[in-house]
């Protein structure tokens, strides 16, 4: 309680109180969740108050009010719940008017309330006091140590006799008023006497007390520590005093806990509070220390006073039900009997106020969007709408009418508040927040941490059934803010405990590179954007979710052209764009915008430069420059290349999925089908990895993975295949293995002409690069498009296959001067741009021989993976490196196409320079 008080009032109490102190340290979600448990608590408190003041005017103000009567004994339990239920009810509607006109009639009643608890603590200290000196007259029957229910008995008017009890007792132990009838044996050897139920405070009787003395249900209520042993299946149509429940110290804590709950009817309205963060601290505090004085001074009082045979009796039914503290009190019983009554209704009628108080500011947060009406009220602020539902919640409480079912779940509700008021004091003062300054400076966060561990403890210790009920109606709220409730940002101190965390692991990470064993794919996918800032292709980060399947690292970046002081809003909306992308794909992860003069630099930039720390992608992935043959800017596949040559220096894996735009989207699962792994050349694992990556998404699950190796002749293609099986088998890889081979062959004379048009438009490309004029460029760029289209008819495949391997020095030439004549008169060229010395030289020239060995290997291969996986769900290749020498930019990437060519989905794949799958887990 110290600790609840001390975090109280370390806390800015506004309107809302303990709520606005959780959600503002911990965030919406725990705020909303603790928030709506506490309300409910609060709810059912008042009915649990209302229930207790009902009690007390049935059984001790007014017997004779009651509506239901029973003459059965068996039925009076039923009768007195009905009778709660209604009078209760009747009780809710008046104190919620009294609510409902305002909270000033409430303060002034409370200050008449406050008088009344005042005289009847007052009260029992004297009668205390008293009995010392002049025990009062409250007999208990007894049949040797076990107590007599006074209900039980046939009693006759005052004075009875001894012997008339003991011929009732007869009849009812022996089953016959005759004297040779064979009667109980405890009866027999046990003597009728009668005791004082309240000795005084020098009878001593506190030793007898001191120590516990719980009971099982249907157990005998007996005198003395040493009790006789009762039969195991008593005989309950004696007329002995028996345990209605088991108990324990968990349940008696269970129900004595709501007694302690008023400490927060403060902070609940401190939105009608003056000066909140001065009346919150001071009143808490006091109210904590007076509670605790006086339900401990009570605990000894009744202990030194009181016989423990009738403690221990619930209803009082050895004393006929009359109430024992009222007899203890001095002058009066009344005063006690008026006292407890005034207590309850003023403590209803506190939850009543305080209750929709609470609703209303979680209402008006708009955190949970369903109770946003309930944040409406009376023109003075009144919650009106959030009354109504309080009432309509406490009724149910009513209904059910049962003391004994509503304490405990009011006890864990509390419980988790408090636990929480402890938690947010204790985080924000560990966090060193620079907005957490307290005007209480006698404070540690151990005391709070020690009063969250308490209030856990005693959530289990009471009752750990109600416990798990409390925390699964908590997680479901959370989950729900969470999902579907309004975001937040209060600057909590869950956000600023995430920092921290992030910190320490940023940190931890500095300590050294990943173990193979936890390397996974941290992407940084490279996205560009059109004239009207949209995702050119969105397909790219669909692919990465797919990939990621949420783990890992992901940043999304986008380069934008010009100049950072004039494109700073252009930045902040291509950010804003790509996050509503990400959004819709699921991608969790980062946006980083970069503006820059030259794509190209940015691209670098953003390479070199995104992440933090240990935290740093190790993956790019960027889409292929579609159509890069007719783009009349080059800058764009030249960019391309020049990002692979900074992702290589970079030491980082490159993805580069070609024709993305019919890559499968994440609603259309692959039902069947294969992936294909072409694994020409060692990099390290990721052409195993990749594909068992993206098969734990649903879109590839179904889809079976095949490895494809090639073998040159002289390799023994048995002995391959059975050790790439063992490897993958190590490996836990499930895939079928085939080793291709592929035979030494002539050069054809498709790869001949292939590779002489691949130099012959890089030599046209170069002089029109190098034209003065821009008319030149159009008119030799007109010219380049015709002999391009020419070029198509050699690319015909089935034609290829007809051709024969034939010697590259006697091949018939691809471009002559008569074909150049020819196609210029078809098209209307002007003779202008066909008479420049390069152009001439272009149809003269013949193709490099190591050209030609590419191209017949990138040919050679293209064919063999077109005949095997030409079915394939996705095929992913070795990507190999760009050349050294910028000239030959052009013709890698005409490698790449004629690899490449005929195939549907392709993945090309650039490992990293290290290891990143291994055998061991």
């Amino acid at each position: 309680s110290l600790s609840l008080s001390l975090s109280l009032s370390l806390s800015l109490c506004v309107a809302g109180g303990s709520y606005f102190m959780i959600s503002r340290s911990l965030g919406p979600e725990f705020g909303g969740a603790v928030g709506l448990c506490f309300y409910l608590g609060t709810t059912f408190a008042g009915s649990m108050y209302i229930l207790g003041a009902i009690e007390i005017l049935l059984m001790y103000i007014a017997p004779s009010a009651a509506i239901f009567v029973s003459h059965q004994p068996e039925g009076e339990a039923a009768a007195m719940l009905n009778n709660m239920r209604v009078y209760g009810s009747i009780f809710l509607l008046l104190m919620s008017l009294l609510v409902f006109v305002g909270v000033k009639y409430v303060n002034k009643l409370a200050s008449v309330f406050l008088a009344c608890v005042i005289v009847s603590i007052l009260s029992i200290y004297t009668g205390a006091l008293v009995s010392a000196f002049s025990s009062p007259s409250f007999p208990v029957c007894m049949l040797g140590n076990r107590s007599l229910s006074q209900h039980e008995l046939t009693v006759s008017p005052p004075p009875l006799t001894l012997v008339e009890k003991t011929t009732s007792l007869w009849t009812r132990f022996c089953n016959s008023s005759e004297l040779n009838a064979v009667c109980d044996e405890y009866f027999t050897h046990s003597n009728v006497t009668q005791i004082q139920g309240i000795p005084g405070l020098a009878s001593g009787v506190i030793t007898d007390n001191v120590w516990s003395s719980y009971l099982s249900k249907g157990e005998i209520l007996e005198r003395g520590s040493d009790p006789t042993p009762s039969p195991i299946h008593p005989n309950h149509h004696h007329p002995y005093v028996f345990a209605d429940i088991t108990t324990s110290f968990t349940l008696l804590v269970g129900i004595f806990f709501p007694s302690v709950t008023g400490i927060m009817a403060g902070s609940n309205r401190s939105g009608d509070l003056k000066d909140a963060q001065r009346s919150i601290p001071i009143g808490t505090i006091l109210a904590i220390l007076t509670t605790s004085l006086v339900y401990l001074s009570s605990v000894v009082l009744f202990g030194a006073c009181v016989e423990g045979v009738l403690l221990r009796d619930k209803f009082g039914d050895s004393v006929k039900g009359n109430l024992v503290v009222g007899t203890l009190s001095w002058p009066s019983p009344w005063v006690i009997v008026i006292g407890s009554f005034f207590s309850t209704c003023g403590a209803g009628l506190q939850s009543l106020t305080g209750a929709p108080r609470l609703l209303q500011a979680i209402a008006k947060d708009n955190i949970i969007p369903f109770l946003r009406v309930f944040g409406h009220g009376k023109a003075n602020g009144e919650p009106t709408w959030a009354l109504l539902l309080t009432t309509f919640i406490a009724e149910l409480g009513i209904l059910i009418a049962s003391l004994d079912l509503v304490a405990p779940i009011l006890s864990m509700f509390f419980l988790m508040c408090y636990l929480f008021v402890n938690l947010a004091c204790a985080l924000q003062t560990l966090l060193r927040t620079p907005n957490w300054r307290p005007r209480f400076s006698y404070y540690h966060w151990t005391l709070s941490f020690l009063g969250m561990i308490i209030c856990l403890a005693l959530m289990f210790i009471s009752s750990w059934y109600y416990a798990i009920v409390a925390m699964a109606i908590a997680t479901m709220i959370y989950k729900y803010i969470e999902y579907h409730g309004a975001e937040k940002e209060w600057g909590d101190g869950i956000r600023g405990l995430s920092l921290s965390a992030a910190r320490y692991a940023l940190l931890r990470l500095e300590e050294g590179p990943p173990h193979t064993k936890n390397w996974r794919p941290q992407l940084l996918v490279l996205l560009k954007l059109d004239e009207d800032a949209h995702v050119k292709s969105p397909r790219l980060l669909t692919f990465a979710s797919q990939l990621k399947a949420g783990k890992g690292l992901t940043i999304v970046g986008t380069v934008l052209s010009g100049n950072f002081l004039h494109s700073y809003g252009d930045s902040l909306a291509a950010e804003q764009t790509l996050k509503h992308l990400m959004e819709k794909e699921r991608v969790k992860g980062f946006v980083q915008c970069i503006v820059a003069q030259k794509p190209r630099e940015g691209i670098s930039h953003m390479i070199q430069s995104s992440g933090l720390g240990g935290m740093r992608h190790n993956t790019v992935v960027m889409g292929w420059p579609h159509a890069w043959r007719q783009s009349e800017d080059p800058q764009s596949w030249k960019t391309f290349i020049n990002t692979v040559r900074v992702t290589t220096a970079a030491h980082l894996a490159l993805l580069v999925p070609k024709n993305i735009s019919l890559f499968p989207t994440n609603s259309e699962p692959c039902t069947e089908g294969h992936i294909d792994v072409w694994w020409i050349v060692h990099d390290g694992g990721m052409l195993m990895l990749l594909p068992f990556l993206l098969r734990q998404h649903k879109v590839w699950r179904k889809c079976k993975m095949r490895i494809f190796t090639v073998a040159q002749m002289e390799d023994n293609s048995i002995q391959m295949k059975k050790d790439l099986g063992t490897f993958l088998y190590h490996l836990r890889i499930e895939a079928d293995v085939e080793v291709v081979e592929m035979h030494d062959s002539d050069i054809s004379a498709y790869t001949y002409e292939r590779t002489l048009m691949m130099e012959q438009r890089s030599q046209m490309l170069r002089q029109m690069r190098l034209s003065k004029s821009d008319r030149e460029k159009e008119v030799c760029l007109s010219v380049l498009w015709v002999t391009l289209a020419q070029a198509q008819l050699v690319k015909d495949r089935n034609s290829m296959l007809r051709l024969t391997s034939i010697d590259h020095r006697r091949v018939h030439m691809t471009w002559t001067k008569d074909k150049a004549l020819e196609l210029r008169a078809q098209a209307h060229i002007p003779s202008g741009c066909s008479t420049p010395e390069g152009f001439r030289d272009m149809l003269s020239m013949r193709p490099d021989h190591s050209n030609v060995r590419r191209m017949h290997t990138a040919v050679k291969l293209n064919e063999v993976i077109v005949n095997k996986s030409h079915e394939a769900r996705l095929v992913l290749l070795n990507m190999p490196g760009p050349p050294k020498n910028p000239d030959g930019d052009e013709n890698y990437m005409e490698f790449l196409e004629v690899l490449t060519e005929g195939l549907e989905r392709v993945l090309l794949v650039r490992g990293g320079g290290s290891e990143v799958i291994t055998i061991y887990s």
